[in-house]
């Protein structure tokens, strides 16, 4: 068991080498077959384009083709995809499509009001390091029901939840609280939006304070960080300060609680 253990570890420190190393200048990653990938703004300029192109009816539905599925059973994706995104589980949030984008193209973690825990991290982690996204996309969106359900909850109005949405939603409860404070003029429910924006800053702390993995490919300008929210009604995405994400991750860097091992540590 010990050998099987220590083996387990060599191979993960392995492929952390070889990822870490597969990075060219400015920015710019390459993946296994070579080929640069773009750099983080330019992904970040790609994504906005296929957002627009969404919202205004004029998708172009790229990548979805039965010739990019005979890749998809043939390639590696860290050849392809050029995002990683922590979306919510809302069905009014299609991720490929809301960004016009197809097979291959993004690693999509999803979860009920877009909180990091355990499972969100080691995938955010996975599309970092592994498939080689230069970007992470942290996206919220608008009349969120976890956010709001943790804001009802928090004003008193709250109503009897099942025992695992309960842990689920905790993370939320800070942004909650902090939108509260800072925008004490919004009256109860209407302080929801202001919420839903800073559950996003709240993830990305929750992501930047138990994943030190992501903070040395952050620092290292091998990826970046965004915030978005994105309104279900008309299909745009809103993108948030990019300085807010250095100030975070400054922060986080000065929290002593913060963790510290990048692989895992073998019991």
């Amino acid at each position: 068991m010990n050998t099987m253990r220590k083996s387990t570890r060599v191979t993960l420190v392995c492929c952390f080498i070889v990822i870490t190393t597969m990075v060219g200048a400015v920015g710019k990653v390459t993946a296994s077959s070579g080929e640069s990938k773009p750099t983080p703004d330019e992904v970040v300029d790609m994504l906005k384009k296929g957002n627009s192109r969404f919202a205004a009816g004029q998708s172009i539905h790229e990548h979805t083709d039965l010739a990019r599925l005979k890749q998809a059973g043939s390639e590696n994706q860290g050849d392809h995809a050029y995002a990683t995104v922590l979306a919510c589980s809302d069905s009014r949030v299609p991720v490929e499509r809301l960004f016009d984008a197809g097979v291959m193209d993004l690693f999509v973690v999803r979860v009920a009001g877009n909180v990091v825990q355990t499972d969100e991290a080691g995938s955010i982690e996975y599309g970092l390091a592994h498939v080689n996204t230069p970007v992470l996309v942290v996206l919220g969106h608008s009349q969120c029901g976890a956010v709001a359900a943790v804001t009802s909850e928090l004003l008193g109005n709250g109503h009897e939840l099942e025992r695992n949405i309960v842990p689920l939603v905790a993370p939320i409860i800070p942004a909650v609280k902090r939108a509260m404070h800072d925008h004490a003029d919004a009256p109860g429910m209407a302080v929801v939006p202001y919420a839903i924006e800073e559950n996003v800053w709240q993830s990305i702390e929750d992501l930047f304070m138990v994943s030190p993995a992501t903070r040395e490919i952050i620092k290292a300008g091998r990826a970046k960080v965004v915030g978005a929210v994105y309104d279900v009604g008309t299909g745009e995405v809103m993108w948030l300060p990019e300085v807010r994400v250095s100030s975070i991750l400054d922060s986080v860097e000065q929290n002593p609680a913060r963790a510290m091992n990048v692989m895992a540590v073998p019991k």
